[in-house]
């Protein structure tokens, strides 16, 4: 472990995978197997840009206007995307998570979210990182402190590889049948079907000119529960599923044709999420979180092939 810019380095590893997790924000820096990348994440000594790797609590992705209503009561967040008008991506990227475990394949960091104007709320959250064959399987769980009920989501943020190849020739599956059209400030205006749009992506479909900053629901999933997101080379040799399991019933997709150049479409953050963009407002899959209970998601990545 050492110092950097981003606090406390917690490297992983488990046979011919590696991971580092950072006291900032309790993200996840890199994740490789062998000299494969498979997130594109931040270096050592640098600091973190376009989200990546970032846990996104109390809310994920975008308030509109920083203003919901809660229990009777008119609140408002800070303006964090200022040239949008949004409250962006919740309270706890920018903050040292204390390490409560730290072991050759694990990683346990939590926090306390304190009340604070636009969200009088307290909470304490829980993240843990664990590495085994089958690859990286991420746990974040908020409990509850309060004596009222608070409005909760979850999101996090990882920009994930498919070898060798760039995003224009990778090939993606997406096991969504619904997709959130947006406005111009990202936020959703209405829930519709895939079929019969560039967003239907349950076969697998070349990126190519595509560019995702999108969100999607109506999640299918395998026996074990999981909806499985795959981006694979187009050798169909290496590859990398992001699933979602318990509690990430959403998830957004970003090409990254907004960030700096020389990072646009380097890599596709695939976002797990428990709720939509604009939930605070809208409802959609907002979680009540009543005073002493706790609300898990998990979520993880395996890369395959050689």
């Amino acid at each position: 472990m050492q110092e950097s810019r981003t606090g406390r380095q917690l490297t992983l590893r488990h046979g011919a995978h590696s991971a580092v997790v950072v006291e900032l924000g309790a993200a996840l820096r890199s994740y490789a197997m062998g000299e494969r990348v498979v997130v594109d994440g931040f270096a050592a000594q640098g600091r973190i840009t376009g989200g990546r790797g970032q846990i996104l609590v109390p809310w994920p992705n975008r308030i509109r206007d920083g203003r919901y209503r809660w229990d009777g009561q008119d609140l408002r967040l800070p303006l964090t995307e200022p040239e949008g008008g949004n409250a962006i991506h919740g309270l706890l990227r920018w903050t040292s998570w204390q390490v409560v475990e730290a072991s050759d394949d694990r990683a346990v960091l939590d926090v306390s979210l304190w009340p604070q104007p636009g969200y009088p709320f307290h909470l304490h959250i829980r993240a843990e990182y664990a590495l085994s064959e089958s690859g990286l399987e991420v746990a974040v769980t908020a409990r509850n402190l309060d004596t009222r009920t608070a409005p909760y989501g979850f999101g996090q943020h990882p920009y994930v590889m498919a070898g060798t190849a760039d995003v224009d020739q990778s090939v993606l599956t997406v096991p969504a049948r619904t997709w959130l059209r947006t406005d111009e400030r990202g936020l959703p205006v209405a829930a519709e079907p895939v079929a019969g749009t560039p967003y239907d992506l349950r076969t697998p479909q070349t990126v190519g000119a595509r560019r995702l900053d999108t969100p999607f629901g109506d999640l299918d999933r395998d026996t074990d529960g999981r909806a499985v997101v795959r981006l694979a080379h187009p050798s169909g040799a290496v590859g990398t599923d992001v699933w979602l399991g318990e509690g990430a019933d959403y998830l957004q997709l970003y090409t990254g044709d907004t960030l700096p150049p020389g990072e646009r479409r380097r890599a596709i953050a695939v976002e797990p999420m428990s709720c939509p963009p604009d939930a605070f407002r809208s409802g959609t899959g907002l979680v009540g979180l009543g005073p002493g209970e706790q609300h898990t998601v998990r979520w993880g990545i395996t890369p395959w092939g050689k």
